[in-house]
Formats: structure tokens, sequence, C-alpha cells
């Protein structure tokens, strides 16, 4: 028997390594386009973020290794073109020397997988715009990265793989921006309400995103420089698209092989409707596993299910392939997410009777360390009990979560059969009741009636409208709710009435529950529990003044947001314009934003970021997106790297570098850069066009200041009674003495305003270049910056000596000191020299990969 079998990577080769094991007279021939076989396609996200160190780790078969382990025949660099099933043939396309071949076979095995969609946008080709679907696009991408120094990223996409590239290059220090035309994140994977909790998540931790919006182009010159969208333009030096595959089934168009939208149509046998003819794997619509309908599910998991099986069937056994519940796992930066079976929305679809809970639980016991919670959305059927579905969000093991849900789906348990799973107990794994467990719990109280619930989706959709808010917290923690303390409760509670409207919150909903239980003994008619409590809404009670927690007032400042002293909610968001400069268009949408969002006042600080004023609390997110989709940004606090300031030395008559550009690509690369590298205190950097020192660069942490160094040719001097160059000297450190010109190297200020003023050119340039000063400050304290001893000639020289100087800080800084007090610790000249060297650059990646200063000594 004949075996033929179009693709490899996962189910094309699990399919022709099982048959050979199953039978190993059978005749296999295995061709792909490709020249691998076998690649983790799965773990390119983690190479591109430097997890998975090398290209030879991704790669787990090569073709001749596969072939000597299975004794498959295995021809590389063949595409696939048509298909013949009546000549029982396939026509292929040699791509090495671009002639035609023909295979015939007795079985044919499609396992063609897919590509991922390229938008037909102006700019999709540009260098610097990546797919993530091959090792060679991770290589690519990675490659990239390294040489152009990329900062700023964007991904079109919020699926799995958008999110998990995200998280590598957000690992990276990269500023992340996630973009998706759907109006939430991880559509179709879950319900609106908990990819909304996902994005509030993502947001806190420093990656933007943006659903709603469209790519509608990719700016650059010879490059990729951003993009344009629907809702307006975003700056960044590289571009992942990752919006969806589609099969690689184009060349089938002409067999009469059935498809629907470009997958091809398999049975449970993993047949197709042309005779001999199977399908496994990412090209192919299986069924759900719960509703029987067809289901796409473009998985690594499933096409090695789906091979395996159709090997077996295709040996002779009775195997039958029961379909997909769409199960995946994600892990993003402090939170993992899971998903099993069918979400709230497509249960409905599907016309189950649908009952929904959302369970905050511990992940394991809660005094061990590292313990958190979990939010798991559990769904099933309210009439018979049918475990749908769950999703879970949480920083613990949410994929044995999402597998033990599976594995009960997929036999066809009911709540009732989770009651009491012998599950694996130990305090570093889970609790003493499983926290899956703990949901069902829930979710059969809420069918049964004994606990009267409000869905987070319910609540924010405004259903609690009328009711009173009880705050059920073991301390009173929601502004404005009437507080209840649980312990005391041992009757009808004075000011609450018994037929009144209430709405129970706590922390995570368990004491929310306890209360209602009471109650309803001492008569009380209409109460209701907020599900997910305060760990997954934002509760506030309605005409009540918010006042933001001394955690929140924390959290937002590391976003840029200073509490206005005059309020407790309003916030004044400092914008970032990179060294003092903006567009025209920027700064319309600065003064829109503080009238849609602020007091409409706008101030300007000394470090030249724009101030909106009286930002309120509720209004923090809805600004920062809104900046965000113009290329602006908020921060500039915290004990880090903070916005350049730069004069405007490139316009300047006086002015010697191009400050401009200098300060952009110092604050691209090390504010942006060195964006999550915690420092013992801030870092102000400051860059000056000429030593009259507007931005006063030798007061801040580290300060360029350009120069000119006159030379002095005394044989072209003619000893003039009006000397031009003495007459244009601004320090009067040149004079004439004994008729010639001299210039006292110990006081010039290099400013170069002497250079080419002697008509017979007695005094040129000698170099020109940059002066680097360290340790100064101002404020509460004043230490003038002292210049390191050379003049530097080239701005790679001056970019070095700066990221030297942040690497010491980090090191041999002390959390709480400023830089200055730093040098004056170990000595101005020990410093000196290790700047100058390279000693320090050599332990980089150890500096920058310890834990230290976790909380550093900036306040503002």
């Amino acid at each position: 028997m004949k075996t033929l079998v179009i693709g490899g990577v996962a189910a094309g080769t699990k399919a022709v390594a099982k048959l050979k094991r199953e039978d190993r007279s059978a005749e296999v021939t295995l061709l792909t386009k490709s020249r691998e076989i076998s690649y983790a396609g799965c773990g390119l996200p983690y190479y591109v973020g430097g997890l998975i160190e090398t290209e030879e780790e991704l790669i787990v078969n090569t073709p001749e290794k596969f072939a000597g382990l299975t004794g498959v025949q295995v021809l590389t660099g063949r595409e696939a073109v048509g298909l013949d099933p009546e000549r029982k043939s396939v026509h292929v396309k040699n791509l090495d020397d671009g002639t035609e071949e023909e295979y015939t076979y007795d079985n044919l095995i499609l396992a063609v997988g897919a590509s991922a969609i390229v938008p037909d946008v102006p700019g999709i080709r540009l260098p610097g715009v990546f797919q993530m679907r091959t090792p060679e696009d991770a290589q690519n991408m990675r490659s990239y990265m390294e040489e152009h120094e990329v900062r700023r990223a964007v991904v079109a996409g919020g699926g799995f793989i958008g999110l998990e590239i995200a998280e590598n290059l957000h690992a990276k220090g990269i500023a992340v921006t996630v973009i998706d035309m759907a109006p939430q994140i991880m559509p179709n994977v879950l319900d609106p309400e908990m990819a909304a909790y996902a994005k509030r998540h993502l947001q806190k931790k420093g990656i933007r995103i943006q659903t709603g919006t469209a790519l509608k182009a990719v700016l650059g010159g010879e490059k990729a420089s951003g993009i344009q969208t629907d809702q307006g333009t975003i700056q960044s030096d590289m571009v992942v698209v990752s919006i969806g595959i589609r099969p690689n089934t184009a060349f089938l168009k002409d067999s009469g092989i059935k498809m629907d939208r470009g997958t091809i149509v398999v049975d449970g046998q993993m047949r197709t409707n042309l005779p001999d003819v199977y399908a496994a794997g990412d090209c192919v619509v299986v069924k759900n596993r719960i509703t029987g309908k067809p289901q796409w599910s473009a998985m690594g998991s499933s096409a090695n299910y789906e091979g395996r099986t159709l090997a077996q069937i295709l040996a002779g056994k009775e195997k039958n392939y029961p379909g997909v519940l769409g199960t995946g796992v994600v892990k993003l930066p402090g939170m993992n997410v899971g998903r099993t079976g069918l979400t709230e929305v497509q249960a409905k679809e599907a016309g189950y009777d649908v009952e929904t809970v959302l369970a905050v639980t511990d992940d394991k016991a809660h005094y061990y360390p590292d313990a958190d919670s979990f939010a798991t959305k559990m769904i099933a059927d309210r009439t018979t009990h049918k475990l749908l579905g769950i999703q879970v969000l949480g920083a613990g093991a949410a994929d044995k979560m999402t597998d033990i849900a599976a594995t009960a789906i997929a036999m066809d348990a009911r709540l009732e059969d989770l009651e009491n799973l012998d599950l694996a107990y130990a305090p570093p794994f889970s609790t003493a009741i499983h926290p899956l467990v703990q949901a069902a719990y829930i979710l059969e109280n809420k069918i049964s009636g004994e606990m009267v619930s409000m869905t987070p989706a319910e609540y924010a959709e405004g259903k609690a409208k009328g009711y009173k808010v009880v705050d059920v917290c073991p301390n009173p923690q929601i502004a404005g709710a009437f507080y209840v303390n649980l312990s005391s409760v041992n009757g009808p509670i004075d000011g609450l009435d018994k037929d009144e409207k209430l709405l129970l919150v706590c922390l995570k909903g368990k004491r929310s529950y306890f209360l209602q239980n009471r109650l309803k003994a001492y008569g009380y008619t209409n109460t209701v529990v907020l599900e997910g409590a305060r760990y997954f809404n934002d509760v506030k009670v309605e005409g009540v003044k918010f006042k933001v927690s001394p955690e929140d007032i924390t959290r937002v400042k590391a976003l840029g947001f200073l509490q206005d002293k005059r309020t407790e909610d309003c916030f004044n968001a400092r914008v970032i314009t990179r060294n003092g400069k903006i567009t025209a268009e920027e700064s319309r949408v600065i003064a829109e934003a503080a009238e849609k969002f602020g007091s409409g006042e706008i101030t300007m600080t000394s470090r030249l970021t724009i101030e909106i004023q009286k930002v309120p609390y509720a209004n923090i997110e809805p600004l920062r997106e809104f900046l965000a989709d113009a290329g602006l940004e908020t921060g500039g606090t915290g004990s880090k790297v903070r916005p350049v300031v730069s004069c405007k030395g490139t316009t300047c008559q006086y002015g010697l570098i191009d400050t401009f550009h200098l300060s952009e690509v110092i604050h691209e690369r090390f504010y942006h850069g060195y964006n999550q590298v915690k420092l013992p205190h801030k870092f102000k950097i400051a860059v000056g066009g000429c030593p009259n020192n507007c931005v006063k660069p030798d007061l801040n942490d580290l300060g360029i200041i350009g120069q000119r160094v006159p030379a002095v040719d005394l044989s072209r001097c003619r000893g003039c009674k009006v000397c031009q160059v003495e007459n244009n000297c601004p320090i009067h450190v040149a004079r004439m003495e004994d008729g010639k010109i001299r210039i006292d190297g110990s006081q010039c200020n290099h400013c170069g305003r002497c250079v080419g003023k002697c008509p017979f050119g007695a005094v040129n340039t000698e170099t020109e270049g940059y002066r680097v000063y360290i340790g100064g400050r101002w404020g509460k304290k004043v230490a003038h910056g002292r210049a390191l001893e050379r003049v530097f000639t080239s701005e790679e020289e001056v970019l070095d000596v700066v990221e030297k100087a942040i690497l010491l800080f980090r090191e041999q800084g002390i959390t709480g000191e400023r830089f200055a007090d730093t040098i004056e610790r170990l000595g101005f000249e020990n410093v000196q020299s290790q700047l100058l060297s390279d000693e320090l650059f050599e332990r980089k990646q150890e500096n920058l990969a310890a834990q230290k200063h976790l909380k550093g000594g900036a306040t503002c």
C-alpha cells in the first residue's frame, strides 16, 4: 500500500511516524514545500523573546533524522500544485529546479497546514514588517530587532499568537501596542467581560491595547516606521502582523474536494469526499465535540491527535476522531489564560439553557509563597447541569484548571460529577478543595437558588441600578457603601430593610455569599451577590464621590499620573514629548484630550513634558487610549531613566550638534529601551547644543553638551590691533598677548564662536564633538556635574557612555541614592575609568537580570 503525504510539521509527520509503527511494510512518502519538516511553531514567540536561545532548538526533526527514525521517504522543496483524484496522482513543482513532477498514491493524506494572512494594505512589504508562522519568520524578526535596536513595536492581532509575541517583546523592554479590529482581544476565545479584564491587566503591565482598530497601512520609506489605522497613526520601529491564518488549499480548487471557506471537510475517520483521500491538521474542519457542528481549530495539539488517529485508521483499526473543544492556554505578563468548551455566547447560539458563574478562588493554599487567585467563568446547562465550558484567568496553573475541565467535558460530565473529584492537593499546588471544584459548587448553588447573584457582565450593563451597595469586606473598602461586619451579624441589620434591593460586595465573593445566607435566614428577600466582587469589578456607589486607594495612587503614578493635591480623585497626566518637540497634530490631540478628559488646562513641566490638569481617576485609561491613537504616551515617573530634555540646538544659531536627533535616539534607546529596568533613583538626561547650557545639562544625572574645540595657528596671527577672535569670545578667555592671540584651554568652554573669525585663518576647529557631564542634580540638593576628561567625537561613543552610566548606577548604586551620591561614594576617577572602558558591557546581561532596586527612591 502506497501512502503519499503532502505536508509535515505536526499532522503530517505524526501521521506517517505512527503509520510506519503500525505497519513497517507500508510504503510512505512525505512531500513538503518547506526545507524543514518538523519544527516547534508554537515556540516561535519565545525564540523572538530570547527564552529559546538558538534556532536549532526550534527544529524537532531534520528531514534526514526523521527519515532515519521512521523509514519514511522525505522529499523537501516540493510544492503541490494540483490533485487528480481519478488518476490518483498529485502534481508537484520541484522548487530546486522548477520542474514538474507527478506522484501517485493508494492513500493520500493532505496535511498542508495554513499560512499567515497578509493584508493587502500599503507598506505591508516594507522591511521591519513580519508574520509569525515559520522558524524563518522568527529568525528574521529577532535579527532585525537586534540590528535595528527596535524600541517600539506594533502587533496587529489580539489572538493567542499576537499576545504571545507582545508578551515576549514587552519582556525585552520594547514598548508594545496591540491592535485588533474586533471589539475585544481573543475574540471567539473569551467572553467579552473576561477579555476586558485581560485587556485591563495588560494595560496595567504597560502593553497598550487598541480594540476596534483596523490596520490601514504600514508607514515608512526604506523601512517600517509606524502604522495607519482607522483611528489614527501609531509610531513603531517594527510591525508584526498576526491577524489570522488561511488554509493552504488553493491548489485543490479544481479537484472536486469538498471545502468550507477554504478548509477541507472530513468525517470522523478524517476522510474527505474523494476516494482514498484523507486530511488532517490546520487545513481541515472537524466537528465541535459538544455541539457536533463544524469547527475549525488550528491548534498544534489537535493536529497531532488528528494525525495519530488517521494513521491508526489507515492501519485498519476501528478509530474515530471525536472532534475538538477549542482548548487553549496563553501566557501573558503576570497572567495565564486558559479556556475550553463553549463560551457563554456560543452556548446560547447552540441552543442550550445557559447558566454561568464567575468564581474567584485561591490558586493554592493562601499562606504559601506566590499564592494568587483564579478568576474562573464556568458555563453549564441550567436544565441538565452539563458542563459546557470554562475560562480561567490567573497567575497560577490555568492550564491545569483548563485540562481538568476539558477532561470533564469530554466525559460528558455534569456539575454533580465534579463535586468530589479526588484531585491532587498540597499547599504548593492547590487548595484542599480544588479551585475547579469550588467553581462547580458555586455554580450549583446559583442554579439551585441557594445563591442569588449578578454576573460581572450584568453589572457592567447597569443591572445594579437601584440597588444599595453593601460592603462586606473585612474592612470598609467601597466609598459610600453601607458597611457590614460579617462576624457581628446575628439578626436583622439596622439600616437595611428586609425588602430593600441589596447588592452584596466583598473582595472575592465568599463573604458576600456568607452574608446572603445569614440575611435570608433573618427574612431578607432581595439580596444579590456580585460575582467576582471587587477583584473583578470596578465597584462604585451611585452619586458618591470616589476615593482612590493608596495602592491605586501608587500604581497610576507609575503611568505618569500624579495626584492633584487639591482633590481626592484627580490627577495631572504627564504627556511625554520626547525632547520638548511635538507636531501641530500632536498638539491638537493633547489640547482635545485636556478638554475631553481633564479640566481643559495644560501646563509645561521643567522637564519639557506637558501635563494635562485634573484628570479624574475614571478617565485615566480612556485618556491613555486616546493619546495612544496619536502615538503619544504618558509616563516619566519612577526610579528609572526619565524622558530626555533637549534644547533646540538643531536650529539655534549657537547650536553645535543636532540635539533633536541625538535626544530622540537617547529617548528611544534608553527611556523606552530601559523602561522596565529599575534603578536606585530617577536618572535624568539632558542634551545641550552648546556651552550656553540653556537646559542645564550639568545639573542632570548625565548631561551632553556640543563642543567645538578651537586650534590656534600662531604663524597665521598678524597681531591685529582689533582682534576679531578676542572680540567674539563671550567669556573673554581669548586674549592678545605679546602680539599674538592666546586661548586658555583650561578656561575655554569650547563654544566655537571664535572659530573662523580671524580673516587670516589663525583660529580654526581642532575637534567637534560632545562633552559628557555626570553627577549633576537639582531640587532638594544641588550638585554640578563634572565633565569626563575626553571630548567624544562620535554619536555612538556618547550613546555607549550613556548606557554604561545607567548600567553602573544600577549595578553599584544603593537603593534610594542619586547618581551624584553614587559617584561621590565611589570616587569620580573610579567612575570615569569604568565609563571609559567596556567592562560594564561584559556584565550587562547579568546586571539587567538581577532582582534589584524593586522600590527605588523616586517619589514622583
